[in-house]
């Protein structure tokens, strides 16, 4: 786990998640050329197509995998001090894999996850299905103020425009004590090209500081992972 002070803020910064995105082998050109324009307009459904078509649509079939979110799980849950006593909500929970690594490690915590996928939702693990909802994290979220210990959210808020943006970061900081969010961003040059060449649903294109400078104006006062594309 990497962990450091921010130079523009009193927040943190967390690194659970990149080192099993770099396993992930990318064509970044062949992904511009396929027919890019039509394939993000197929993606920003979040139906069938994004979560378990094509390649080129989104994941190319997105299956759970024993072990993979384990030690991300792990990381979460000592890191927050997150136990059986906790309640968890995960914003863009998808098909619900990492709820459901955290619930075989606590298995009395109270999880609740909201997506804004039908198919996702339908297709999620059965053992977590139950806890998972149909919402969209633009509108105002269905919980009471700091009810969650925990808010988490992978991968949802880099999709929102900037005035989206507002909103959504203000519900998610408000419904919960502790929080940590995922957002795709870029360093430098090279890894601004393979974002723009790889993102399907991406709104917001926003270096790091760029994003602790929104963050802060918002009064967002979790930890946040930046992913890069190398």
């Amino acid at each position: 786990m990497i962990y450091q002070k921010d130079l523009f803020s009193m927040f943190k910064i967390l690194s659970f998640l990149q080192p099993n995105h770099n396993k992930t082998k990318r064509n970044y050109l062949e992904r511009m050329q396929n027919k890019k324009i039509h394939c993000m307009k197929v993606a920003k459904y979040y139906e069938k197509d994004y979560w378990d078509g094509d390649r080129k649509y989104g994941y190319g079939g997105y299956k759970y995998i024993p072990g993979r979110l384990t030690s991300v799980a792990k990381k979460i849950i000592k890191k927050f001090k997150i136990n059986n006593n906790s309640k968890i909500l995960d914003v863009g929970c998808g098909k619900g894999y990492l709820l459901y690594e955290i619930k075989k490690i606590l298995p009395k915590c109270e999880i609740h996850g909201l997506d804004i996928s039908n198919h996702a939702l339908k297709n999620s693990h059965k053992e977590v299905s139950k806890y998972l909802f149909l919402h969209d994290a633009k509108k105002k979220l269905p919980f009471k103020k700091n009810y969650f210990d925990l808010a988490l959210s992978f991968g949802v808020y880099h999709n929102f425009t900037l005035n989206e943006l507002e909103s959504s970061i203000k519900e998610f900081n408000r419904v919960a004590k502790k929080k940590y969010l995922m957002v795709e961003s870029y360093k430098n040059d090279t890894e601004l090209f393979n974002l723009q060449c790889w993102a399907l649903t991406c709104e917001s294109f926003l270096k790091p500081e760029e994003w602790i400078w929104l963050l802060k104006k918002l009064n967002y006062n979790g930890y946040y992972e930046f992913i890069y594309f190398k």
